[in-house]
């Protein structure tokens, strides 16, 4: 077992099967020792667990925790492309767009969601620069959208 799967393991978290694209596009592309994702949607089993507004429909806590499966897809995405997650040196850089409520004002405490879980996987490789934006409506209506950039060896 890799480190990162004893990690995970240790966790209780369990890397998801990538996640269909919804549109023309790629889960994940390599450019140099660099992997850029695709925006990851939160999806479970194909589905989006909530749909809606964050601080309308969908309550922060609950979006803090979907932006932590759009983690699980991302690495989803990545492993995809690199064949391990062992091979992640460095989470790069995070860009997260949460679907807002016009007074929602705490998109980046619903990013933390992935951030942390960022932390928990990779400890000090997992500290990342980051963008947390509201936008005012997300593909299918889904509340968080999140995507990544790792370097890799």
């Amino acid at each position: 077992m890799s480190k990162i799967d004893e990690r995970l393991a240790e966790l209780g978290i369990t890397i998801p099967a990538i996640a269909k694209p919804v549109a023309a596009y790629v889960p994940a592309v390599i450019t140099g020792n660099l992997v850029y994702t695709s925006g990851q949607l939160p999806f479970v089993d194909g589905a989006l667990p909530a749909t809606g507004k964050v601080g309308g429909q969908v309550d922060p806590d609950a979006a803090k925790q979907l932006a932590r499966q759009c983690v699980l897809n991302g690495l989803a995405a990545a492993h995809g492309v690199i064949g391990s997650l062992d091979r992640i040196t460095r989470v790069v850089k995070v860009v997260g767009f949460v679907a807002s409520d016009p007074s929602f004002t705490g998109q980046p405490g619903v990013i933390n969601g992935a951030s942390e879980l960022l932390g928990e996987i990779f400890g000090d490789a997992g500290a990342h620069a980051r963008s947390a934006v509201g936008v005012a409506v997300l593909p299918l209506d889904a509340p968080v959208e999140v995507e990544f950039v790792f370097e890799f060896a």
